[in-house]
């Protein structure tokens, strides 16, 4: 490795490294504005300038300049303090003095390098510029006079989001950033131009003057609005919660998450079951706990156990899932499903039904292929690695499904099942680039399997992945991207029909069953039922309106939960606030139903039906393990089932991104974003 000298000490360094990297390498911080690791080099702001020899005796910018065998790198000379200073007064020219009503304030790395590498006065008394603010949509709230060019939110909308509706106009002095069309930014990441903005140009739009930052608790948790499992960190104050941010998790969402999990938490605030309720003579009426479980114990032990129901949801923990799998087990029940879509998963290895390449292992892969899926809005930030490979040209793509906008290049094969069985057999460049690859791996989305003719498709999709060795030593790439939160965990825990159980759209039609338990099942059709309703659930959305009970519990912010994302890996959430009004965390709920039901619950406590949990299903405590890390070779002949596919093309399940699960609708802010895409789309066809 190459050796240069920071401050007179020596660092080792991998070529094409720049001289910032190396300086931080060597422990030394340098201040920078427009530098982002995650970014292309634009080299606008100047604040990274450092003194390297041999070179001309000036201040060079650090974040540009490849480091170099023998380089001598200077970063608090006196030359370098005075060149900051120098720069920093001129970034302040036209700033305004917006610190004590901007909502940057206090978390601003204006502020912050001002103190720092500045000085404590400015020579300049001319006017200040003034610049228009730009409609940038409900998500992002723009003064941009404050404004410093860096051209972060350019880059980023660009490079990684793949939208580019952002861009720098004009020249000098009336240089602006806008959106071209003056259109709102529709792309799915857009808000992650907030966290990199380094000054108050871009802030969030819903939280404005909401709070400062040192008035938040702050919570680290894990976010369920997909199945990814992004790290984040959730903010509250009192007993609301105010905003989420990003967390850096390099295996998971690196520093990125969507605009939904960032934004739906206003759906948190609205529209909440805060008491039990029941229905008497056609009207849900308030109750008490006491009467509520009197109503749901009465109409359980007076039916018989093949004909009680019970459907999960997709926002559910481990803990509630398995709280719900014992109780109803410990009755006779057999019909329980966790796959209220209805997707073929659940029998055969647990590989079977995994993300097994791991999220950031998926970037190895030099072929990929799609099928039934459609990653920009099953799971926006997964797609921005996949964006990022084709930028980098590593890897190849293919599509089976929708012909979507995936923000990068692919090739479209074809839209259903047909496509699929006679892939094997086709004559075209994917297909012998799918046979060459080293890494080749296939992704399953849901919308291919959450269909009648599921099973049939899965088999097809194992027998070309059999085919073409996407399972070897070494390498698995046999992908199912799952769009429910809860969907792992749930098939981890066997919560699927017993033998001669029903699945979630048997026990749903008319006459099937007579009770119907609903643990937070929304997005089934659940109206259909002649059942007595029980809805277990935070929400008043599908599954509470037509419900006989409601026994209102927490939502994600409000308890301790695992959660299991598409590779495996379980992830601890963590409570940031309380239930609200009378609600409580599901598994307590069902632990006193238990009692007045007359099979209570062996676990008094979170923790040992954790305990629980991790004794009947080890899996569970290997807490942060992508189990895919350590590629494990499994037998493909096994999975899916026996049917005939129809040639019905392959659709996503979503079809309004900001809109799927009773959080999202809940929210306002998720409304608004709905309609500017719709409107968009409508603008785009005509």
């Amino acid at each position: 490795m190459a050796i240069a000298k920071v401050n007179g000490v020596e660092v080792e360094f991998e070529p094409g490294m720049t001289v910032l990297q190396v300086a931080e390498l060597a422990g030394e911080e340098i201040p920078r504005f427009c530098y982002h690791e995650r970014l292309s080099i634009a080299g606008n702001c100047r604040m990274c300038l450092v003194e390297v020899k041999p070179g001309p005796p000036k201040p060079q910018a650090s974040c540009a300049l490849p480091a170099a065998e023998g380089q001598e790198i200077f970063t608090n000379t006196p030359m370098v303090k005075k060149a900051r200073e120098g720069v920093m007064e001129f970034l302040l020219i036209n700033h305004p003095l917006d610190c004590p009503i901007c909502d940057q304030g206090g978390e601003c790395d204006l502020q912050d390098q001002a103190v720092g590498y500045g000085r404590d006065d400015s020579r300049y008394d001319e006017n200040k510029r003034a610049v228009e603010e730009k409609a940038m949509g409900p998500l992002i709230k723009t003064v941009m006079t404050r404004c410093i060019q860096c051209t972060r939110c350019v880059r980023f909308i660009t490079e990684v989001a793949g939208s580019p509706e952002i861009g720098l106009i004009s020249r000098g002095e009336d240089v602006e950033i806008t959106t071209y069309l003056g259109a709102a930014v529709t792309s799915e990441l857009s808000a992650n131009v907030i966290d990199l903005c380094p000054v108050g140009a871009l802030t969030s739009k819903p939280y404005a003057f909401e709070a400062r930052p040192w008035e938040l608790k702050k919570t680290e948790s894990i976010d369920v609005m997909d199945a990814l499992g992004s790290s984040i960190r959730v903010d509250g104050r009192a007993n609301a919660v105010l905003r989420v941010l990003p967390r850096i998790n390099e295996e998971v969402n690196e520093e990125w998450i969507s605009d939904k999990t960032r934004y739906a938490v206003d759906g948190l605030q609205r529209q909440r079951l805060d008491r039990p309720y029941v229905r008497v003579d056609g009207k849900l009426k308030p109750a008490t706990w006491a009467e509520a479980f009197a109503a749901v114990s009465a109409k359980i032990k007076a039916t018989a156990p093949e004909r009680i129901g019970v459907i999960a949801g997709d926002l559910q923990d481990a803990e509630s899932l398995k709280a719900t799998k014992d109780l109803f087990t410990a009755l006779g029940v057999k019909n329980l499903d966790a796959r209220q879509d209805g997707a073929a998963l659940g029998a055969g290895p647990r590989e079977s039904w995994l993300f097994n390449s791991t999220i950031a292992g998926i970037e190895d892969a030099d072929v990929v292929l799609f099928v039934g899926s459609n990653p920009r809005l099953e799971a926006p930030v997964l797609n921005a690695r996949f964006r990022k490979q084709w930028i980098a040209g590593k890897t190849r793509f293919g599509v089976i499904g929708e012909q979507a906008d995936l923000t990068f290049d692919y090739d479209y094969l074809g839209a259903g099942a047909k496509t699929l069985s006679g892939l094997a057999k086709a004559k075209n460049d994917f297909v012998a680039a799918l046979k060459a690859a080293e890494r080749p791996a296939i992704i399953i989305g849901q919308g291919a399997i959450a269909r009648a003719d599921g099973a049939a498709i899965l088999k097809a999709a194992a027998g070309l992945a059999k085919t073409f060795n996407v399972v070897r030593e070494g390498w698995n790439g046999w992908n199912v991207l799952h769009t429910a939160a809860a969907r792992v965990a749930g098939l981890d825990l066997g919560f699927v029909p017993a033998e001669g159980g029903l699945a979630a759209g048997d026990m749903l039609k008319p006459g099937a069953v007579d009770v119907l338990f609903l643990l937070g099942a929304d997005e089934c059709e659940s109206a259909a039922s002649d059942a007595f309703k029980i809805y277990l659930g935070t929400h008043g959305d599908a599954g509470a309106h037509k419900a006989d009970v409601i026994l209102p519990g927490a939502a994600y912010t409000e308890k301790n939960g695992l959660y299991v994302n598409t590779e495996g890996r379980v992830q601890m959430g963590k409570r940031a606030v309380f239930p609200k009004g009378e609600a409580k965390e599901d598994w307590s709920i069902l632990r006193a139903l238990s009692e007045t039901l007359g099979h209570k619950l062996p676990y008094d406590s979170l923790d040992q039906l954790r305990a629980k949990l991790f004794a009947d299903h080890p899996t569970f405590g290997q807490i942060d393990f992508a189990p895919g890390s350590v590629p494990t070779v499994f037998d493909l002949a096994g999975i899916g089932g026996e049917g005939e596919a129809t040639d019905a093309p392959f659709e996503s399940p979503v079809k309004a991104f900001h809109l799927t699960n009773p959080i999202a609708r809940a929210s306002v802010t998720m409304a608004e974003c709905a309609a500017n895409v719709s409107a968009a789309s409508k603008i785009a066809a005509e």
